[in-house]
């Protein structure tokens, strides 16, 4: 392969490949992108950690059929090579992009980076302390595809001036353990809503091409296409263990992080107005058909779904929202007052998170099949 056509992360094996390619690029100077991945909030994305012993010991016996037919399917790697700009990028005006709009996407981009990251690291982590053959090597594929989901998304970030410094992120981003179960709920529900955002996005695009301001959302189709499947492997995870799903203890917790997951991606879309606006997106709509997606896709694993029609729900996330903001203002006016405010706004978002929990949820009996296939 010649100078004029160097390796490129979307092209890569293995995530490790996928980072080498990306640390190989000219740096940057500008150290902003970094520096919000680094932040560790509530709404920030997280780096994970776990009993990785007792991940190493799943049997998937019990799901053998469609664990090989996924493995096959994601060795084929359909999307190797789809993720980097080609004729189909069209140029980004970034000095003449408003300046609000500007400033929001360039957060969505490296929350998006950072995410997908997240997911690179802890999977990678669990192919290298592993092995079980089938633990390790689902995880050295999913890690791949994170690899380079992040790597394209720096790619984009690069046009900006700016960043996420990849390995730097893995060394320094702060870790917070996991108990594997409650990995597999919040794995399971991040693949599962990053498709349901993503096609909701690419569709309501194909639509209205007219509001596609940067060239990445025409990516978005096979995106959540590796999410999807991602979502579908620790489906096949949790149907190895009946007690995962069915224990009373355990839907309890289902229920806590359905909640958690939908009421964060809630608060978080709300920050980024201008985003949503240009996109020609309400921030409502938005997330009440991307939480409807999900939670029809989760009927596969859990016994359950949160009412998102019943008369409490919205109000309540509204509720949390302005709270989150009351939060943003303490902090950023400091002082006494300041830390009264935000302690107040988090207050009031613990009170309407329990209140939400309290909403009754609506049973469901999971199909002998587990395995889906995207229907968006």
């Amino acid at each position: 392969m010649n100078a004029q056509t160097p390796l490129h992360s979307s092209d890569a094996a293995t995530a490790e490949e996928a980072i080498a390619r990306q640390e190989a690029l000219p740096p940057l100077t500008n150290e902003e992108a970094t520096d919000v991945a680094m932040q560790n909030t509530l709404l920030t994305p997280r780096f994970y950690t776990t009993d990785f012993d007792e991940m190493d010991a799943i049997d998937v016996s019990p799901v053998r059929e469609d664990w090989d037919a996924l493995i096959a399917q994601m060795k084929a790697d359909p999307n190797k090579g789809h993720f980097k700009k080609n004729e189909d990028w069209d140029e980004v005006d970034w000095d003449g992009m408003e300046p609000k709009l500007k400033a929001e996407f360039i957060d969505f981009l490296i929350s998006s980076c950072t995410a997908e990251f997240s997911g690179c690291v802890l999977y990678k982590e669990m192919k290298r302390r592993g092995s079980n053959e089938d633990i390790t090597t689902l995880f050295q594929l999913m890690a791949r595809d994170e690899a380079r989901h992040a790597g394209f998304i720096n790619d984009a970030l690069r046009e900006a001036g700016i960043a996420v410094n990849l390995g730097f992120l893995t060394q320094a981003k702060k870790y917070t353990y996991f108990r594997p179960k409650f990995i597999y709920y919040a794995t399971y529900l991040s693949e599962k809503i990053g498709y349901a955002r993503y096609i909701t996005i690419y569709r309501h695009l194909e639509k209205h091409p007219e509001k596609r301001f940067h060239p990445i959302f025409k990516w978005f189709r096979e995106w959540c296409n590796d999410e999807f499947s991602h979502g579908e492997a620790f489906a096949l995870l949790m149907r190895t263990d009946p007690a995962l799903t069915e224990s009373r203890v355990n839907k309890m917790w289902i229920k806590f992080f359905l909640t958690a997951v939908f009421s964060t991606m809630w608060v978080r879309d709300h920050q980024r107005p201008a985003f949503h606006d240009a996109l020609g997106v309400d921030p409502e709509w938005y997330g009440q058909e991307v939480f409807r997606k999900t939670s029809d896709i989760s009927c596969q694993v859990f016994p359950m779904m949160l009412d998102i029609d019943h008369p409490r729900w919205l109000p309540t996330l509204r509720r949390i929202e302005r709270a989150n903001v009351a939060i943003a203002a303490g902090r950023k006016a400091g002082g006494i007052s300041g830390w009264l405010t935000r302690m107040g706004g988090t207050v009031r978002a613990g009170a309407n998170f329990v209140a939400l929990l309290t909403i009754p949820s609506i049973p469901n009996a999971t199909p002998v099949d587990v395995r889906m296939e995207p229907a968006y």
